[in-house]
């Protein structure tokens, strides 16, 4: 519509509550006896416990109990996804520890000080054994077991025989290559957290209250009701401010898990929230790949085949990360190449050491890096410069929807489009020229031009999501939606979607999420869904309440339906007729509250693409990187709020950076 709010840069109104602390983040609860949780972690990769003395640690001042596996009895389980289920992780460590940080035992205190203190005197009797801690070597026969009676290899993916030998036949080039997609720590300013109150809160009548910093309140919710036999409707799952996610508070972990059974079986309130030092051993690692890749090609540079190996390390308990080699790492390998030919086999390793999730792209980053990794390699065997091998290859815009051979089905893709805006923002020409000038002339600092062509996933598997618009008597709207933001601007986005179809001033529209209680599905956030599924919801909601709302005013004002609109002024008026108008206040207060709530549904994903143009100085003596300038240009769709887009480029920008130097 004219004067549409959309496509501008609006300030997040997220900001003014972060800003001046007036936000609350679950380390902030002050519930009325709440207790504090430190746990006892192993300080060995692997080994048998031989038993646990807790008594010197009860005794302490301040201290309320102290909890082994056989005291709470608590079920082993998975995380967010299952690799393979039967591989359990308890939420105390049982019999074995099987990684530096897993937690054998937990102090509760009347403190955090008294609980933290008295963790030291906690002694843990414990027989050494050997581990495994690379994931390749985990692989290999006579690798130190990480369970008795099998092997380290918790899932596989393997290419039919023909289509392995297949892969490279016509190739009259073969470039090959081991690629090591690096284990990371997901390092949120804010670790996990959660904060359990035996009962109801607010005066509501539930067996279960849990704060948590979460992505997923309504899976959390989910995940706890089941393993505590509870009905799900008894458990409130509520997620004030989160100081960050990308991935790794996604699912119930095993510290929650144990903070829930210590609630139950004291019947008091009790809170963990988690110091950095934690976080670093606790919170699931990502990435963690080692790739195999051969890659053929005609000797004019146009790719005949991809044989690809990749072993994803999933840490201890296999993790649900080292199982994303065999979903979105596979899915994802032919990239936005015409590839003809592709044998993939994925193995995923267990090894002594922190599980493995997710962390921002979730094993599509991965992807990219190692395909277009072996691009560079074929550019420089045939001599050909790195754009001209990608142009030659790149999938034909006229052939999409395509579907890949790997199953993915992209929508619509121009590849070259995002490459050649990169390229003359970067000036890529000039550049080459600087790099051949100062390798003549023999210059120790070097110049890096690095190029990348990408396609992603968002709203993996497409599904559905929740959202409603309520407009009250005075006229202002909350809206809600079962996503659940922590930092992406949810409520800025969502509340100019709101504004822009209803007509309502933004300042005039509450958001509301992350409640279980308030809000009654959903599927949190996680892929990059959030928008495209939640937004979505939220509009169509808006559009439902328009029309109740133009029923509604069309019977105030005694005109058709179809007469009536909705004005640039946010006014209800009779297309064509000189009348007074009628306010949404006016037309809201006439009856109950205009309220939709509904599900979007979405068949399959979309898949958004771009490029990227990056130069470093490298100097080749000491070995000092220096970025220089990064450009990249990213297909957004319609850009709603160009800061929110901004800030996600930023910040994607600073963690890929961070990775690879």
């Amino acid at each position: 519509m004219p004067g549409s709010i959309l496509g501008t840069s609006v300030r997040r109104v997220e900001d003014r509550e972060l800003i001046t602390g007036a936000s609350t983040y679950v380390g902030n609860l002050a519930l009325p006896g709440l207790l504090h949780l430190a746990f006892v972690r192993s300080p060995l990769a692997h080994g048998r416990i031989a038993g646990i003395e807790t008594a010197q640690a009860a005794a302490a001042p301040g201290v309320v109990a102290v909890f082994t596996a056989a005291d709470l009895d608590l079920p082993a389980h998975h995380g967010l996804l299952v690799v393979n289920p039967e591989l359990p992780r308890p939420p105390l460590a049982t019999d074995r520890v099987r990684f530096v940080g897993e937690a054998v035992a937990v102090v509760v205190g009347e403190t955090k000080a008294a609980a933290v203190d008295a963790v030291e005197l906690v002694e843990v009797d414990y027989d050494p054994l050997p581990a495994a801690v690379d994931p390749e070597a985990a692989l290999e026969a006579g690798a130190p077991a990480q369970f008795e009676g099998r092997d380290n290899l918790a899932a596989g993916l393997r290419a039919a025989p023909a289509d392995a030998e297949a892969a490279l036949a016509d190739a009259e080039v073969v470039v090959r290559a081991r690629m090591v997609n690096q284990r990371l720590a997901v390092m949120p300013m804010e670790g996990n957290a959660i904060a359990v109150l035996p009962g109801g809160y607010e005066g509501r009548d539930d067996d279960l209250t849990i704060w948590a910093s979460t992505q997923m309140p309504h899976g959390f919710r989910a995940q706890a009701a089941t393993l505590f036999g509870l009905a799900t409707e008894r458990v409130r799952v509520i997620t004030p401010h989160v100081g960050g996610g990308f991935g790794g508070k996604a699912g119930m972990l095993a510290e929650h898990t144990t903070a829930v059974g210590v609630a139950r079986a004291i019947g008091r309130p009790v809170s963990w929230v988690e110091t950095r030092s934690e976080n670093l051993v606790s919170m699931p690692h990502g990435r963690g790949q080692v790739a195999y890749y051969e890659l053929g090609l005609s000797r004019e540079g146009r790719i005949t085949g991809l044989r690809a190996r990749v072993v994803g390390d999933s840490g201890a308990y296999a993790g649900f990360g080292g199982g994303l080699t065999l979903g979105p790492t596979y899915l994802m390998s032919q990239g936005v190449y015409a590839i003809p030919k592709i044998a993939f086999d994925g193995a995923v390793a267990l090894t002594n050491t922190t599980p493995m999730g997710a962390f921002r792209g979730a094993g599509r980053p991965e992807a990219t890096a190692h395909l277009e990794r072996m691009m560079d390699l074929a550019a420089d065997e045939l001599g050909l410069d790195p754009v001209e091998i990608r142009r030659r290859n790149f999938l034909d815009p006229a052939s999409f929807p395509v579907t890949t051979l790997p199953g993915a089905r992209y929508d619509i893709g121009d590849y070259d489009l995002p490459l050649r805006e990169a390229l003359r923002l970067a000036d890529y020409e000039k550049l080459r020229e600087e790099q051949r000038t100062r390798r003549e002339a023999g210059d120790p600092v070097a110049l890096g031009i690095g190029i990348c062509v990408y396609v992603e996933i968002t709203a993996g598997g497409g599904g559905s999501e929740f959202g409603s618009v309520t407009v009250h008597a005075d006229g202002s709207a909350t809206i809600s939606a079962g996503t659940s933001a922590h930092g992406q601007g949810h409520a800025t986005a969502f509340a100019m979607l709101a504004s822009d179809r209803l007509g309502i001033p933004f300042e005039k529209i509450r958001f509301v999420q992350s409640d279980t209680a308030l809000v009654p599905r959903g599927s949190g956030t996680g892929g990059s869904r959030s928008l495209q599924m939640g937004g979505n919801a939220v509009l169509v909601a808006a559009d439902d309440v328009l029309e109740q709302a133009r029923r509604r005013a069309a019977e105030l004002m005694e005109a058709a339906v179809d007469d009536v609109e909705l004005t640039e002024a946010g006014e209800f008026g009779v297309a064509g007729v000189p009348s007074v108008p009628l306010t949404w206040e006016q037309v809201a207060s006439h009856g109950e509250e205009l309220f939709a709530g509904l599900d979007f549904h979405q068949d399959g994903a979309t898949y958004p693409f771009g490029a990227h143009v990056s130069v470093v100085e490298v100097d080749t003596e000491t070995g000092r990187v220096t970025p220089r300038r990064h450009v990249a240009v990213d297909d957004c769709g319609r850009v709603l709020n160009p800061l929110l887009v901004e800030g996600q480029q930023h910040g994607g920008l600073a963690q890929g950076v961070a990775q690879a130097l």
